[in-house]
C-alpha cells in the first residue's frame, strides 16, 4: 500500500510531517514558480507520485558555498525532504563512498541510466594548462563534466562560477576558468542557477516544477529560470518607496540607514541584477541583505566581481534614467517632485476648506483652433 502512495508520502510521514504542512509546502513552490493557487494541488499530486530523482553533482573549482546552501533548506521542512530523498548517488561532501567506489558510482550511473539522471555542476571549470588546475582521481574536470554532462537529462550550473565563471574567472584568470556553457558546449537542457551562492529554494522549485510538469521552465537569455531571476531586485525591493522619493543613506550608520533608506549611494546593485531575494529571501526567509541593511552586489550578474565592483560605490547609470546618469541628481529632482506633489496637495485641501475651487483650465487652441 506504501509503495502505491510513493516514497514521498511514506518519507513525510516517518518524519512527522503531516499533510498540511506537505500542501503548505506546494502552495510555497507555486508562490515561487508564480504559478496559480491550484497549481498546489496539481504540484502535490505530482510529487507523490514522481520517481526518485537521480542526481550526480560535481565540484570543481569552488569554495562548496553551494553545497552548503543545498544542506541547509529548512522553509517548509517538505523542502528538506525534497532534496535530501534525492537519489544522490554522487557527491564528492557528503558522499560516504570515496576513492574508487566513488567513481565507480559515478560511471555506473552514467553509462546505465543514460538521458535519466540530472547534473548538478558547482564551481567554475579551468581549461588552462589542459585542466591541469582541476582533477580529480586523475581526470580533469573539463573530461568529466563532457563525459557525465552529455549523457544527462539536464544539467543544472549553481551558482554563478558554475553558470559563468564567476570569481576564478575575473581578472587576468590564470587558470582559463568557464562556466559549464563555455567549457562544455552543446550540453542538453543546460539551466544556469546564478548568485553566490544560489539558494536553496530556488533550486528546490526548480526541480519541483521539472516533477510537476515533466519539462523545465522558461528560461532568459543567460538560461536562467524566469519564476527565479525574471524581475530586477529594484523592483521588488521593500526599500523601492525611499529611492523613488530620493532619500538615501549617505553614510553607514546615519539616520537614513537606519530609517530603512534606499542603499544606492552605498553601492547597491539592485537596479542592475535580476533575482528573487526580495521576495524569497534567505535561512528560512529570515531575512536578506538589503533588509538588513547591507548592499546587492549583483553576485547572480556574469562578471560581476569585475563589472560590479568597487562593491560600495554607486552606479553611474540608472536604468529607465538613461545612460550615465547622476544619482545625486537624480535623488535631488525626486525629492523636489515629491515636495512638490506633497506641496500641491497641501493647497487644494486648504482650498477645499475654505470653500473655495480652483478655476478649470482652459485648454490653449491652436491658429487652427484645435486644442493643443
Amino acid at each position: 500500500m506504501s509503495r502505491q502512495r510513493g516514497w514521498l508520502v511514506d518519507e513525510l510521514e516517518r518524519r512527522g510531517v503531516s499533510r498540511r504542512e506537505f500542501m503548505g509546502f506546494c502552495a510555497t513552490m507555486a508562490a515561487a514558480l508564480a504559478l496559480p493557487d491550484a497549481a498546489a494541488a496539481q504540484i502535490a499530486r505530482a510529487v507523490q507520485r514522481t520517481e526518485k530523482p537521480v542526481l550526480l553533482w560535481l565540484e570543481f573549482q569552488d569554495c562548496a558555498g553551494n553545497t552548503e546552501s543545498f544542506l541547509r533548506a529548512s522553509r517548509p521542512t517538505a523542502a528538506e525532504v525534497i532534496l535530501d530523498m534525492l537519489s544522490v548517488d554522487y557527491h564528492e561532501t557528503i558522499m560516504a563512498a570515496a576513492g574508487i567506489q566513488s567513481k565507480e558510482n559515478r560511471d555506473r550511473t552514467v553509462k546505465e541510466r543514460p538521458g535519466a539522471y540530472i547534473v548538478v555542476v558547482e564551481g567554475s571549470i579551468p581549461t588552462g594548462a589542459n585542466g591541469a588546475y582541476c582533477t580529480i582521481g586523475g581526470e580533469s574536470a573539463v573530461d568529466i563534466a563532457r563525459q557525465v554532462c552529455g549523457n544527462a537529462a539536464a544539467t543544472i550550473a549553481i551558482g554563478t562560477c558554475a553558470a559563468f565563471g564567476g570569481i576564478p574567472a575575473a581578472g587576468p584568470n590564470p587558470t582559463g576558468a568557464l562556466g559549464v556553457a563555455d567549457a562544455v558546449p552543446g550540453v542538453k537542457n543546460l539551466i544556469n542557477l546564478s548568485a553566490c551562492p544560489a539558494n536553496v529554494e530556488n533550486l528546490t522549485a526548480l526541480l519541483v516544477y521539472y516533477l510537476t510538469f515533466k519539462r523545465w521552465p522558461q528560461l532568459d537569455h543567460y538560461r536562467r529560470p524566469l519564476f527565479a531571476y525574471g524581475k530586477l531586485i529594484h523592483d521588488n525591493c521593500e526599500r523601492r518607496a525611499h529611492y523613488d522619493a530620493g532619500q538615501y543613506v549617505e553614510a553607514w550608520g546615519d539616520q537614513g540607514h537606519r530609517a530603512g533608506y534606499c542603499l544606492y549611494k552605498m553601492g547597491c546593485k539592485g537596479p542592475a541584477t535580476f533575482q528573487n531575494c526580495p521576495s524569497v529571501k534567505w535561512n528560512g526567509g529570515t531575512n536578506w541583505p538589503i533588509g538588513c541593511g547591507h548592499p546587492c552586489i549583483g553576485c547572480s550578474e556574469p562578471d560581476f566581481w569585475d563589472r560590479m565592483t568597487p562593491f560600495y560605490q554607486h552606479l553611474t547609470g540608472v536604468p529607465g534614467f538613461g545612460i550615465a546618469s547622476d544619482i545625486d541628481k537624480i535623488g535631488f529632482i525626486a525629492t523636489v517632485g515629491v515636495g512638490a506633489a506633497f506641496a500641491g496637495h497641501g493647497l487644494i485641501q486648504i482650498m477645499k476648506h475654505i470653500g473655495n475651487k480652483p478655476e478649470p483650465l482652459t485648454p490653449k487652441t491652436t491658429e487652427k483652433g484645435t486644442p493643443s
